[in-house]
C-alpha cells in the first residue's frame, strides 16, 4: 500500500498473470479490517471470518472483475464486495440485526485481531463505550462511521460500498452522529464530533 492504485495493481496482476503472492499480500493487507467491517454488520465472529474468506474466495476465482478509475480505489470495490457477502448472507439467514452488545466483550472473540489497531482502540474504557454506543446504532450509522473514522474513506467511497449518492451519505452520517453523540450523553467523558 505504498502507493494509490498498488493494491488494485497486485490484484491485477494476480487476474491477469496468475501473481499467487500477489493475492496473498492483498490477503494479508485486508484480512484483519475486513473480518472487523463484516463483523459490525453480521455480528458473530465466526461468521465474519468466513464472510471474510468468501470475499477472497471470490477474487480468487477472479469472477469480480476490477479495473483501475480515478473516483475509487481498490479497498472501496473490496469492501462493496464483502457488504454484498454480508447482506447476502443475512438474507439467507432471516436474520436482521438487533441490539448488539451488552458490554465490548464479545470483540475478546474474534482471537484474530490480537495485535491490529482495532483491538488497541478497545484497550481503554473511553474506546469501549465509544464502540458499544456506536455498535448499538443502527446497522447503517454504524457503517458509515466506521468507514469514515477507521477506514478513513471519503464520502464518495462510502457512497459505492453502501449504493448510497454523496448526499445521502452526508445525511446519513450527520443522523449518525447525532444519534452516536444522543447514546454517548450523560457519560463521563467529552466526545467531540
Amino acid at each position: 500500500m505504498d502507493k494509490p492504485g498498488a493494491d488494485g495493481q497486485l490484484y491485477i496482476r494476480y487476474s491477469r498473470d496468475g501473481d499467487e503472492e500477489a493475492l496473498r499480500t492483498l490477503f494479508v493487507n485486508y484480512k484483519d479490517s475486513l473480518t472487523f467491517f463484516l463483523y459490525g454488520i453480521v455480528h458473530d465472529a465466526e461468521d465474519a471470518e468466513e464472510l471474510m474468506m468468501d470475499t477472497f474466495a471470490i477474487l480468487a476465482s477472479r469472477t469480480a472483475h476490477y479495473s483501475v478509475r480515478k473516483d475509487a480505489e481498490f479497498k472501496t470495490w473490496l469492501y462493496a464486495i464483502a457488504r454484498n457477502q454480508a447482506r447476502m448472507f443475512l438474507r439467507r439467514h432471516r436474520e436482521i440485526p438487533s441490539e448488539i452488545w451488552e458490554d465490548a466483550e464479545p470483540m475478546a472473540e474474534m482471537g484474530s485481531f490480537g495485535n491490529s489497531p482495532e483491538q488497541a482502540m478497545l484497550a481503554d474504557e473511553r474506546n469501549a463505550k465509544l464502540w458499544k454506543a456506536l455498535q448499538s446504532l443502527h446497522p447503517d450509522y454504524a457503517q458509515v462511521l466506521y468507514l469514515a473514522y477507521f477506514e478513513n474513506m471519503t464520502p464518495s467511497e462510502i457512497g459505492r460500498i453502501m449504493k448510497k449518492s454523496e448526499k445521502q451519505v452526508y445525511n446519513l452520517s450527520a443522523r449518525a452522529k447525532a444519534s452516536l453523540k444522543g447514546r454517548l450523553e450523560g457519560t463521563k467523558y467529552s466526545w467531540n464530533f
